[in-house]
């Protein structure tokens, strides 16, 4: 109701990791902050019938230490710690990540890696959006006027699947230059169903099915599929150059990133 009546701009604020840089610098004014740090529903990890479910303004710190995280989601588990630094996963929340929806930043690449669900809740009631439709573009999510994301449903991880996980960054804890997120469904040293998720190469993270389609029924560590696959990556990002990086240098990126992660994947056997 008090987004729903504000009058002006209104925010939410979870951890602040984000929106207090953007207040300090002007980029943001809004007229009205609604804190949600004493709402103790929205954090938490907890095991429901179909996965995990972490509530919103779950703190990275907890996401980083939490047994849970560790044995049902271990992909989210091994990436989080390449989140900034220890203060700032110290404050910050997943949701605020996520709405926040940053191209660089680590979580909206591993929703979209493990087909998260967001559980969005406003003035109708609430409604659940595949993580594949949620990030909308630089900043822009798929949440309307007067809604709030509560909560992320996670599936089952099984237990034969594999992961690997790799950014580069000029400086430990800055936003990622280029990210990638992968896991594998093993048959035996056989790849089945996978994931190729990229991230900091586009104005949102990137799912890379024809990558996919070159790596499955193929051993991990199958060299000419490697190749193909890098090149396909090559293929599928345009990127934009900035002050940071070329648009070609972030490409190389990817593929080089690409194929240590699946080699970590490889590794697990």
């Amino acid at each position: 109701m008090i987004l729903q009546n504000a009058q002006g701009d209104a925010r939410i604020i979870a951890g602040g990791q984000s929106l207090m840089p953007m207040l300090n610098f002007r980029l943001a004014t809004p007229t009205l902050l609604v804190d949600l740090n004493r709402i103790a529903a929205l954090s938490g990890i907890g095991m429901t019938d179909e996965g995990l479910r972490i509530g919103a303004m779950t703190r990275t710190r907890d996401i980083e230490t939490s047994a849970l995280i560790a044995q049902h989601q271990p992909l989210i588990a091994h990436a989080v710690p390449h989140i900034a630094h220890l203060p700032i996963r110290s404050r910050g929340t997943i949701g605020g990540s996520l709405s926040h929806a940053d191209p660089a930043a680590e979580f909206p690449a591993l929703m979209l890696a493990v087909d998260a669900q967001m559980v969005l809740h406003g003035p109708q009631g609430a409604r659940v959006v595949p993580a594949g439709e949620y990030f909308q573009g630089l900043f822009e999510t798929a949440t309307k006027s007067a809604e709030i994301l509560t909560h992320i449903d996670l599936p089952h991880w099984p237990e034969a699947r594999r992961f690997g996980f790799q950014e580069y960054s000029r400086r430990r804890g800055d936003f990622a230059l280029a990210g990638i997120a992968f896991w594998a469904d093993m048959d035996g040293d056989i790849c089945g169903e996978c994931r190729v998720v990229a991230f900091g190469v586009s104005d949102r993270p990137v799912r890379l099915h024809g990558v996919e389609q070159i790596l499955q029924s193929h051993p991990l560590n199958d060299a000419d599929a490697m190749l193909q696959a890098r090149d396909a990556v090559d293929d599928l990002l345009e990127p934009d150059s900035d002050l940071q990086a070329s648009a070609e240098y972030r490409r190389m990126l990817a593929a080089e990133l690409l194929q240590r992660a699946v080699h970590a994947a490889g590794g697990m056997a």
